[in-house]
């Protein structure tokens, strides 16, 4: 069991528009493009407050209607928006080209020289925005944006470790955004990730930052690149991670798996069908295993919420999963009645 805590989540992260074509079209051939509110982090404060919990926001946005529009949009699902910096420069944004049958969904992303991706440190007042927090929870997308997101995410991560703040990092490795400049992933997500408390990944990810082959088979091999992710972070208390098998673009198999050093849960494979929008979905689960360790739950609970959120948030449009916390509870993986 872990403790439960009661103050709000720092969330600190770029927030984005995200236009996505409709189902059965490519971006060549579409006509309109659907507009939401997107990004990775934004998602997970979103998702914790449909859970109960209290989120607050920090970010950067352009002092236009663009802006203001992201920001209205959070505040609306119940995040505190009150730690958003307003100032020069371009709105982040993401297409998502939506697929089907055989074919996958495939994002371009737009953001380069966004106003939060060309923010500086000083901008942000950290110390007010984790006052009272519970946790600081970050990704490593914003270190992915270029040096000057490797400066946010060190800054935003040394301002929790000052204030006695955990910190859950989410891996969230993005090839394309790593590529786009002279980096060095494995070396910056070491140094970011030997502060994490709470920490989302797997084999994959260790096969990484380790350069040594860790197997995803089975749960005693998942448990091996656990282990090694425990010895190198002596911070790290917690790794969760889903193992996804996509069958076609809206079927897929998916389990969760939750480890701490002294307890550790996988859940069973689940059938998900009939997939509406799977982006989003793995900041779901992240809200999901936040809650169970933010009321102190173990492994178990921590796995089975973070698997029901991930499920559910496949049988919604946009990045964000807002449902009642009731029918999360209630998930079993076996629906299709009309409730009445």
């Amino acid at each position: 069991m872990t403790k439960a805590r009661s103050g709000p989540v720092v969330c600190f992260g770029e927030v984005m528009l995200r236009f996505a074509t409709p189902a059965g079209r490519v971006i060549a051939d579409a006509q309109s493009l659907d507009l939401t509110i997107g990004g990775a982090e934004a998602n997970v404060g979103v998702a914790l407050v449909a859970m109960g919990h209290q989120a607050r926001f920090v970010s950067k946005v352009p002092a236009n209607a663009l802006g203001d529009k992201a920001r209205a949009a959070l505040a609306g699902a119940g995040v505190d928006v009150a730690h958003f910096v307003r100032g020069d420069g371009r709105m982040g944004l993401y297409f998502l080209e939506v697929g089907g049958s055989l074919r996958p969904s495939a994002i371009t992303y737009d953001r380069a020289g966004s106003a939060f991706a060309t923010a500086r440190p000083e901008e942000f007042d950290f110390a007010a925005a984790l006052d009272g927090a519970s946790l600081f929870h970050i990704s490593g997308i914003t270190a992915a944006l270029g040096p000057g997101g490797v400066d946010l995410a060190r800054a935003g991560i040394k301002a929790a470790r000052a204030a006695g703040v955990p910190v859950s990092f989410d891996c969230n490795f993005r090839e394309r955004l790593w590529a786009a400049w002279d980096s060095n992933p494995r070396e910056i997500l070491l140094e970011l990730l030997a502060e994490a408390t709470i920490m989302f990944g797997n084999h994959r990810d260790m096969t990484l930052l380790l350069q040594k082959p860790f197997s995803g088979d089975g749960a005693e091999r998942r448990r091996e690149a656990v282990e090694a992710a425990f010895a190198t972070f002596p911070n790290l208390q917690v790794m969760a991670s889903t193992a996804r098998h996509p069958i076609t673009q809206t079927h897929h198999r998916l389990s969760a798996r939750v480890d701490l050093r002294e307890d550790r849960h996988q859940t069973p494979e689940i059938e998900i069908t009939d997939i509406i929008d799977r982006v989003g979905s793995g900041d779901a689960f992240a809200a999901g295993v936040l809650t169970g360790w933010l009321e102190g739950g173990d492994a178990k609970k921590m796995a089975q919420l973070g698997l029901a959120m991930n499920a559910l948030k496949h049988s919604l449009h946009g990045d964000w999963l807002r449902l009642p916390r009731a029918e999360i509870e209630g998930f079993t993986g076996n629906s299709g009645d009309v409730r009445r």
